[in-house]
Protein backbone atom coordinates (compact mmCIF):
# COMPACT_ATOMS: atom_id res chain seq x y z
CA UNK A 1 0.00 0.00 0.00
CA UNK A 2 1.11 3.38 -1.03
CA UNK A 3 0.79 4.89 2.93
CA UNK A 4 3.37 2.22 4.02
CA UNK A 5 5.60 4.39 2.96
CA UNK A 6 6.83 5.92 5.58
CA UNK A 7 7.23 3.14 7.92
CA UNK A 8 9.51 1.41 4.96
CA UNK A 9 11.43 4.45 4.84
CA UNK A 10 12.48 4.64 8.84
CA UNK A 11 13.25 0.82 8.28
CA UNK A 12 15.55 1.10 5.61
CA UNK A 13 17.45 3.84 6.66
CA UNK A 14 17.25 2.03 9.89
CA UNK A 15 19.46 -1.10 8.11
CA UNK A 16 21.73 1.06 6.09
CA UNK A 17 23.12 3.00 9.19
CA UNK A 18 22.96 0.54 11.69
CA UNK A 19 20.59 1.95 13.99
CA UNK A 20 17.63 4.04 14.12
CA UNK A 21 18.50 7.93 12.96
CA UNK A 22 18.92 9.64 16.39
CA UNK A 23 16.94 12.32 17.51
CA UNK A 24 19.82 15.28 17.58
CA UNK A 25 20.32 13.90 13.83
CA UNK A 26 18.66 15.75 10.87
CA UNK A 27 18.58 14.52 7.45
CA UNK A 28 18.94 16.37 3.92
CA UNK A 29 16.61 15.16 0.83
CA UNK A 30 18.00 16.10 -3.10
CA UNK A 31 14.93 16.95 -4.49
CA UNK A 32 14.62 17.24 -8.28
CA UNK A 33 10.88 18.01 -8.18
CA UNK A 34 9.75 14.53 -9.92
CA UNK A 35 7.85 11.95 -8.43
CA UNK A 36 10.70 9.59 -6.62
CA UNK A 37 12.39 12.32 -4.88
CA UNK A 38 9.23 14.01 -4.07
CA UNK A 39 7.78 10.89 -2.82
CA UNK A 40 10.68 10.75 -0.81
CA UNK A 41 10.77 14.05 0.24
CA UNK A 42 6.95 13.68 1.88
CA UNK A 43 7.67 10.06 3.42
CA UNK A 44 10.77 11.46 4.90
CA UNK A 45 8.69 14.50 6.21
CA UNK A 46 5.91 12.00 8.19
CA UNK A 47 9.22 10.23 9.39
CA UNK A 48 10.63 12.63 10.91
CA UNK A 49 8.83 16.18 11.40
CA UNK A 50 11.21 19.08 11.99
CA UNK A 51 13.92 17.04 11.17
CA UNK A 52 14.03 17.29 7.46
CA UNK A 53 15.66 20.04 5.21
CA UNK A 54 15.72 19.86 1.24
CA UNK A 55 17.87 21.24 -1.31
CA UNK A 56 17.23 21.17 -5.47
CA UNK A 57 20.14 21.51 -7.55
CA UNK A 58 19.57 23.69 -10.88
CA UNK A 59 22.08 22.76 -13.57
CA UNK A 60 20.65 26.30 -15.55
CA UNK A 61 20.61 23.58 -18.64
CA UNK A 62 16.88 23.81 -19.20
CA UNK A 63 14.76 26.78 -18.30
CA UNK A 64 11.74 25.16 -16.28
CA UNK A 65 14.24 24.26 -13.81
CA UNK A 66 14.03 27.05 -11.73
CA UNK A 67 10.39 27.33 -11.94
CA UNK A 68 10.79 23.04 -10.99
CA UNK A 69 12.49 23.88 -7.67
CA UNK A 70 10.29 26.64 -7.02
CA UNK A 71 7.55 24.41 -7.12
CA UNK A 72 9.41 22.09 -4.66
CA UNK A 73 10.48 25.10 -2.32
CA UNK A 74 6.49 26.18 -2.36
CA UNK A 75 5.42 22.63 -0.86
CA UNK A 76 8.68 22.81 1.44
CA UNK A 77 7.43 26.26 2.88
CA UNK A 78 3.46 24.99 3.25
CA UNK A 79 5.18 21.70 5.20
CA UNK A 80 7.80 23.32 7.36
CA UNK A 81 10.66 21.89 5.47
CA UNK A 82 13.46 24.13 5.35
CA UNK A 83 14.72 24.84 1.16
CA UNK A 84 17.66 25.68 -0.77
CA UNK A 85 18.19 26.60 -4.60
CA UNK A 86 21.59 25.23 -5.30
CA UNK A 87 23.65 26.16 -8.29
CA UNK A 88 26.91 24.33 -9.58
CA UNK A 89 30.33 25.17 -10.45
CA UNK A 90 31.99 25.85 -13.55
CA UNK A 91 30.36 25.16 -16.56
CA UNK A 92 29.56 21.49 -17.37
CA UNK A 93 31.43 19.69 -20.12
CA UNK A 94 32.31 16.25 -21.60
CA UNK A 95 29.58 13.61 -21.27
CA UNK A 96 26.86 16.27 -20.04
CA UNK A 97 24.82 13.95 -17.78
CA UNK A 98 27.71 12.38 -16.37
CA UNK A 99 29.29 16.22 -15.69
CA UNK A 100 26.00 16.99 -14.58
CA UNK A 101 25.93 14.14 -11.99
CA UNK A 102 29.32 14.70 -10.45
CA UNK A 103 28.29 18.69 -10.07
CA UNK A 104 25.29 17.80 -8.71
CA UNK A 105 27.04 15.94 -5.87
CA UNK A 106 29.38 18.33 -5.62
CA UNK A 107 26.71 20.86 -4.76
CA UNK A 108 24.94 18.89 -2.34
CA UNK A 109 27.92 17.41 -0.54
CA UNK A 110 29.02 21.27 0.06
CA UNK A 111 25.25 22.36 1.38
CA UNK A 112 25.26 18.89 3.48
CA UNK A 113 28.62 20.12 5.40
CA UNK A 114 27.12 23.54 5.82
CA UNK A 115 23.55 22.71 7.07
CA UNK A 116 25.05 20.02 9.30
CA UNK A 117 23.10 17.36 8.19
CA UNK A 118 24.04 13.82 9.44
CA UNK A 119 22.57 12.19 6.41
CA UNK A 120 21.59 13.04 2.63
CA UNK A 121 19.60 10.61 0.99
CA UNK A 122 18.55 10.66 -2.61
CA UNK A 123 15.61 8.84 -4.34
CA UNK A 124 16.96 6.40 -6.44
CA UNK A 125 14.71 3.51 -7.10
CA UNK A 126 14.41 0.13 -7.75
CA UNK A 127 13.85 0.49 -11.00
CA UNK A 128 16.85 3.29 -11.37
CA UNK A 129 19.20 0.21 -10.40
CA UNK A 130 17.85 -2.54 -13.08
CA UNK A 131 18.29 0.16 -15.81
CA UNK A 132 21.91 1.11 -14.45
CA UNK A 133 22.87 -2.19 -14.40
CA UNK A 134 21.62 -3.43 -17.88
CA UNK A 135 23.39 -0.20 -19.08
CA UNK A 136 26.89 -0.84 -17.42
CA UNK A 137 26.48 -5.00 -19.03
CA UNK A 138 25.88 -3.38 -22.23
CA UNK A 139 29.33 -1.49 -21.59
CA UNK A 140 30.96 -4.53 -20.06
CA UNK A 141 31.18 -3.76 -17.05
CA UNK A 142 33.37 -5.40 -13.94
CA UNK A 143 32.70 -5.83 -10.28
CA UNK A 144 33.19 -2.60 -9.35
CA UNK A 145 30.87 -0.96 -12.30
CA UNK A 146 28.25 -3.71 -11.59
CA UNK A 147 28.42 -2.77 -7.73
CA UNK A 148 26.75 0.52 -8.98
CA UNK A 149 23.75 2.37 -7.31
CA UNK A 150 25.28 1.21 -3.74
CA UNK A 151 22.58 1.76 -1.16
CA UNK A 152 24.74 3.56 1.43
CA UNK A 153 28.02 5.32 0.55
CA UNK A 154 29.72 7.13 3.74
CA UNK A 155 26.33 9.83 4.90
CA UNK A 156 24.77 9.59 1.49
CA UNK A 157 22.05 7.60 1.57
CA UNK A 158 19.13 6.02 -0.87
CA UNK A 159 16.76 4.00 1.31
CA UNK A 160 14.43 3.61 -1.91
CA UNK A 161 15.98 0.88 -3.76
CA UNK A 162 13.49 -1.82 -2.77
CA UNK A 163 10.63 0.27 -3.51
CA UNK A 164 8.88 0.34 -7.59
CA UNK A 165 8.71 3.79 -9.45
CA UNK A 166 4.92 2.91 -9.88
CA UNK A 167 4.57 2.84 -5.84
CA UNK A 168 6.27 6.28 -5.93
CA UNK A 169 4.02 7.66 -8.10
CA UNK A 170 0.97 6.29 -6.00
CA UNK A 171 2.47 7.76 -2.73
CA UNK A 172 2.52 11.21 -4.29
CA UNK A 173 -1.16 10.86 -5.82
CA UNK A 174 -2.24 9.21 -2.03
CA UNK A 175 -0.99 12.44 -0.61
CA UNK A 176 -1.57 15.28 -3.21
CA UNK A 177 2.13 15.87 -3.51
CA UNK A 178 2.72 17.88 -6.68
CA UNK A 179 5.69 16.51 -8.97
CA UNK A 180 6.93 17.34 -12.61
CA UNK A 181 8.19 14.79 -15.20
CA UNK A 182 11.86 15.35 -16.45
CA UNK A 183 11.87 15.59 -20.24
CA UNK A 184 15.09 13.75 -20.55
CA UNK A 185 13.55 11.27 -19.22
CA UNK A 186 11.82 10.65 -22.85
CA UNK A 187 14.33 12.07 -24.87
CA UNK A 188 15.75 9.53 -27.17
CA UNK A 189 19.31 10.89 -27.30
CA UNK A 190 20.08 9.49 -23.89
CA UNK A 191 20.59 5.71 -23.22
CA UNK A 192 18.82 5.05 -19.72
CA UNK A 193 15.79 6.68 -21.89
CA UNK A 194 15.72 4.58 -24.57
CA UNK A 195 16.12 1.61 -22.40
CA UNK A 196 13.53 2.97 -20.34
CA UNK A 197 11.17 2.84 -22.98
CA UNK A 198 12.24 -0.58 -24.76
CA UNK A 199 11.42 -1.98 -21.00
CA UNK A 200 8.37 -0.48 -20.61
CA UNK A 201 5.85 -2.45 -18.15
CA UNK A 202 7.74 -5.82 -18.16
CA UNK A 203 8.90 -7.51 -15.34
CA UNK A 204 11.75 -8.81 -16.32
CA UNK A 205 13.95 -8.57 -13.50
CA UNK A 206 13.18 -9.09 -9.88
CA UNK A 207 14.26 -5.38 -8.21
CA UNK A 208 14.66 -7.45 -5.31
CA UNK A 209 17.24 -10.01 -6.14
CA UNK A 210 18.74 -7.29 -7.96
CA UNK A 211 19.34 -5.54 -5.40
CA UNK A 212 21.37 -8.63 -3.58
CA UNK A 213 23.18 -9.60 -6.29
CA UNK A 214 24.17 -5.86 -6.09
CA UNK A 215 25.07 -5.98 -2.36
CA UNK A 216 27.24 -9.22 -2.79
CA UNK A 217 29.10 -7.49 -5.71
CA UNK A 218 29.84 -4.82 -3.32
CA UNK A 219 31.06 -6.99 -0.76
CA UNK A 220 33.27 -8.56 -3.51
CA UNK A 221 34.54 -5.37 -4.97
CA UNK A 222 35.12 -3.56 -1.07
CA UNK A 223 37.30 -7.19 -0.23
CA UNK A 224 39.04 -6.88 -3.89
CA UNK A 225 39.83 -3.46 -2.65
CA UNK A 226 41.34 -4.47 0.35
CA UNK A 227 43.17 -7.54 -1.05
CA UNK A 228 44.71 -4.49 -3.85
CA UNK A 229 45.58 -2.11 -0.64
CA UNK A 230 47.22 -4.86 1.18
CA UNK A 231 49.33 -6.38 -1.78
CA UNK A 232 50.12 -2.48 -3.05
CA UNK A 233 51.82 -1.96 0.89
CA UNK A 234 54.47 -4.81 0.03
CA UNK A 235 54.97 -4.77 -3.85
CA UNK A 236 55.05 -1.44 -4.69
CA UNK A 237 57.89 0.88 -4.35
CA UNK A 238 58.57 4.50 -5.63
CA UNK A 239 61.76 5.62 -6.72
CA UNK A 240 62.92 8.78 -8.27
CA UNK A 241 58.95 8.95 -9.87
CA UNK A 242 59.34 5.25 -10.73
CA UNK A 243 56.27 3.40 -9.33
CA UNK A 244 57.90 -0.58 -9.81
CA UNK A 245 55.60 -3.50 -9.20
CA UNK A 246 57.47 -6.56 -8.13
CA UNK A 247 54.77 -9.38 -8.05
CA UNK A 248 52.88 -10.08 -11.60
CA UNK A 249 51.50 -13.96 -10.56
CA UNK A 250 48.87 -12.16 -9.48
CA UNK A 251 44.97 -12.66 -10.70
CA UNK A 252 43.71 -10.19 -13.75
CA UNK A 253 41.42 -8.56 -11.93
CA UNK A 254 43.90 -7.38 -8.65
CA UNK A 255 46.59 -6.69 -11.35
CA UNK A 256 43.93 -4.45 -12.88
CA UNK A 257 43.45 -2.68 -9.74
CA UNK A 258 47.26 -2.31 -8.89
CA UNK A 259 48.04 -0.64 -12.28
CA UNK A 260 45.14 1.66 -11.77
CA UNK A 261 46.41 2.47 -8.37
CA UNK A 262 50.16 3.26 -9.50
CA UNK A 263 48.93 4.92 -12.78
CA UNK A 264 46.48 7.58 -10.22
CA UNK A 265 49.71 8.17 -7.86
CA UNK A 266 52.20 9.34 -10.62
CA UNK A 267 49.61 10.92 -12.67
CA UNK A 268 46.81 12.31 -10.09
CA UNK A 269 44.51 13.97 -12.43
CA UNK A 270 44.20 10.79 -15.09
CA UNK A 271 40.77 10.04 -15.32
CA UNK A 272 40.02 6.31 -14.33
CA UNK A 273 40.90 4.03 -16.89
CA UNK A 274 38.12 1.63 -18.85
CA UNK A 275 38.22 -2.11 -18.66
CA UNK A 276 39.11 -2.80 -22.74
CA UNK A 277 41.72 -0.41 -22.36
CA UNK A 278 43.31 -2.33 -19.07
CA UNK A 279 42.68 -5.45 -20.46
CA UNK A 280 44.66 -4.39 -24.04
CA UNK A 281 47.42 -2.74 -21.72
CA UNK A 282 47.89 -6.47 -19.48
CA UNK A 283 48.00 -8.54 -22.56
CA UNK A 284 51.21 -6.28 -23.67
CA UNK A 285 52.55 -6.03 -20.29
CA UNK A 286 52.59 -9.70 -20.00
CA UNK A 287 54.24 -10.20 -23.15
CA UNK A 288 57.42 -7.70 -21.87
CA UNK A 289 56.04 -4.58 -24.23
CA UNK A 290 55.77 -0.38 -23.30
CA UNK A 291 52.04 0.62 -23.24
CA UNK A 292 50.88 4.47 -22.29
CA UNK A 293 48.50 4.70 -20.77
CA UNK A 294 46.76 8.04 -19.11
CA UNK A 295 50.08 9.88 -19.98
CA UNK A 296 52.05 7.43 -18.09
CA UNK A 297 54.50 4.94 -19.82
CA UNK A 298 54.11 1.42 -18.76
CA UNK A 299 56.72 -1.21 -18.65
CA UNK A 300 56.21 -4.94 -18.48
CA UNK A 301 58.28 -8.19 -17.89
CA UNK A 302 59.04 -9.74 -14.69
CA UNK A 303 58.04 -6.64 -12.91
CA UNK A 304 56.21 -3.64 -13.98
CA UNK A 305 56.97 0.06 -13.67
CA UNK A 306 55.10 3.21 -14.26
CA UNK A 307 56.75 7.13 -15.02
CA UNK A 308 54.97 9.93 -16.04
CA UNK A 309 55.37 10.26 -20.01
CA UNK A 310 57.73 13.05 -20.91
CA UNK A 311 55.56 16.32 -22.34
CA UNK A 312 54.56 16.62 -25.63
CA UNK A 313 56.71 18.88 -28.21
CA UNK A 314 54.73 21.89 -29.31
CA UNK A 315 55.73 22.78 -32.64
Amino acid sequence: MPDGLNDRLQAATARLIGRPVGSDERIGIAVSGGPDSMALLGAAQMAWPGRVEAATVDHGLRPEAHAEAQMVGRWCADHDVPHQILSVDGPLGGNLQASARAARYHSLANWQVAQGLAWLMTAHQADDQVETILMRLNRGAGVGGLACVRARRGPLLRPLLGERRAALRAYCAAHAIPFVNDPSNEDDRFDRARLRRALGSHDLVDPAGLARSVAALADADAALSWMAARIAERAITLDDGVMRLEQIDLPSELLRRLLQRMIAAINPEAEKLRGPSLDQALVQLFAGKTVTLADCIVAGGTAWTVRRAPPRKVH
